[in-house]
């Protein structure tokens, strides 16, 4: 990076790439994925879509039926710590 740069930046910088590469990824994400957007010409004629398995899987994904088997704590070691009696 030479001159231009300042190592004081590189944290800056990483922060700003994680969350430009969020936005990128939840746009994507939603333009492709989501059933309420309608990019071909046949599914935006259509005044109402019929597509609940549709919306079904599109709520239902992966993370979040993985995070439905977890306890509903950020810190469930450090909770424990603090709250058990000894």
């Amino acid at each position: 990076m030479g001159r231009w740069m300042k190592p004081e930046v590189y944290p800056l910088l990483a922060a700003m790439t994680f969350v430009t590469s969020m936005c990128v990824f939840q746009l994507t994400r939603n333009v492709f994925l989501n059933p309420d957007v309608r990019i071909n010409k046949e599914k935006r004629s259509m005044g109402v879509l019929e597509n609940r398995e549709e919306g079904e899987k599109y709520a239902e994904h992966g993370l979040r039926k993985f995070l439905r088997t977890r306890p509903p704590q950020i810190m469930p070691a450090i909770n424990r710590f603090f709250s058990d009696d000894k």
